[in-house]
């Protein structure tokens, strides 16, 4: 069977970005965060633009359209709060900045309790701590606030964890919300429309597979990977403003 990619019509773009799917590509995440920031060249220079990338693959991802868009970089962690017993099926998420999302319609339906929910939130809510204090040693999480957000993976595959951090994002009140991201399955991208202001996938390829399949170098990054990435990030950050 060969591998097509498809052109997204319909999409609209309030900065102007250029959202068009580029042809197929096999690249590292580097290579892949430069494409990406191409698309999302029109932000650069900017100081109402933050990046948010979702740990662990789409740090290395989000550190390139950072440094080409000359934006300061953070993680955005998510943990999912999945149901006592039936942990993958998700009842809501916390993320990062204290925010929780809750799936009314799955916690009515199993009839929930809020003892129930508060105990996996607090549970999750350690693991979150330990992860950003993990990424970000003593530094606190970006203010994003009246920003526009740039959410980035490494790829968008069913797109939940995604979802789940745009859900969160947006209770943080930033100005705009956008998803990006090298890679993606063309239903997800679609269907991530609903969920943020603009959703930039460079490359929607059919069928879709899985994420590794569309990078030559397709590798997990290591917890200390991020932590250098973003002290990087917060090094350039600060010479931007000296």
């Amino acid at each position: 069977m060969g591998y097509r990619c498809v052109l997204h019509a319909g999409f609209r773009s309030f900065y102007g970005i250029d959202i068009r799917p580029l042809p197929c590509f096999s690249k590292t995440e580097v290579e892949a965060g430069q494409l990406l920031a191409t698309r999302l060249a029109p932000l650069a220079d900017r100081h109402d633009v933050v990046v948010l990338a979702l740990p662990r693959g789409g740090v290395p991802v989000g550190f390139e359209v950072a440094k080409a868009l000359k934006a300061p970089l953070d993680v955005f962690v998510v943990r999912k709060l999945g149901v006592p017993g039936q942990e993958e099926l998700a009842m809501g998420a916390i993320a990062s900045g204290n925010t929780r999302v809750l799936n009314t319609d799955v916690i009515h339906e199993l009839g929930m309790s809020e003892p129930d929910i508060d105990a996996v939130a607090a549970r999750e809510e350690l693991e979150l701590q330990r992860r950003e204090h993990q990424y970000r040693s003593n530094r606190g999480p970006l203010n994003v606030e009246g920003k526009i957000c740039i959410l980035v993976d490494d790829g968008l595959a069913t797109g939940s964890t995604m979802r789940g951090a745009a859900a969160a994002l947006r209770k943080q009140q930033p100005a705009r919300i956008i998803i990006a991201a090298p890679v993606a399955a063309p239903a997800t991208c679609s269907e991530l429309e609903t969920e943020a202001d603009e959703v930039i996938c460079a490359v929607t390829p059919e069928p879709f597979l899985a994420i590794g399949q569309w990078y030559q170098e397709f590798r997990q990054t290591s917890d200390q990977e991020v932590r250098s990435l973003l002290e990087q990030s917060a090094e350039q950050s600060q010479r931007r403003a000296a």
